[in-house]
């Protein structure tokens, strides 16, 4: 196996440990979390980089890398809903969205095509990564720097809750538009008229 599938299978075994530290009650375990999230996201840049770099792109590798990302994005999307960190709304397109991709891949894998994650895809990617790490940065500062003492005005945490959603509201609205993309780009291999 090449060094860039063994990245992508490290972003998938991080996620574990991402949720451990998202949920277990210790100090700063909010920060842990977002550590090991920015973590696992670095592997997404650096493994397709290197694979294209280095001339070891393989289909297991355009097959892997945007399954973990979804794992990794589906499973921080569902810890910040589960603490009600996230609008359900957006939640819902976002999944959808992923699902619809991953069974898109899934059936035109069996007539022989590969799907490689496009342009809107990737853009979606690394927007709604943007916006999960800034999630977990304010939930890092707002929870864990506050029990050691560090203080923030409130209206401050209105402002940068307002902010978090624009940016969920933006990655659902490239959500939409890349799952669309896909299925005008992929119609012809999964409509049963054909």
């Amino acid at each position: 196996m090449n060094t860039p599938n063994k990245l992508t299978l490290l972003r998938v075994c991080l996620v574990p440990v991402f949720v451990l530290f998202f949920y277990i009650p210790i100090p700063a375990h909010y920060l842990i979390a977002l550590l090991v999230f920015v973590a696992a996201s670095i592997t997404d840049a650096v493994d397709g980089h290197l694979a294209r770099k280095n001339g070891q792109v393989t289909d297991f590798g355009k097959f892997l890398d945007p399954l973990a990302d979804k794992v990794l994005v589906v499973t921080a999307l569902s810890c910040l809903l589960q603490q009600r960190k996230l609008n359900i709304i957006v939640f819902l397109l976002i999944v959808a969205r992923e699902f619809m991709v991953s069974a898109l891949r899934l059936v035109v894998a069996g007539k022989g095509t590969v799907v490689p994650a496009g342009f809107a895809g990737k853009l979606k990617t690394a927007f709604t990564m943007i916006a999960l790490i800034a999630d977990l940065v304010y939930w890092s500062f707002r929870l864990d720097f506050s029990a050691f003492g560090l203080a923030i005005p409130a209206g401050v945490f209105s402002v940068i809750e307002i902010v978090l959603a624009v940016l969920f509201w933006i990655a659902a609205g490239l959500t939409v538009w890349s799952g669309g993309e896909y299925l005008v780009h992929y119609w012809k291999d999964i409509d049963p008229n054909q």
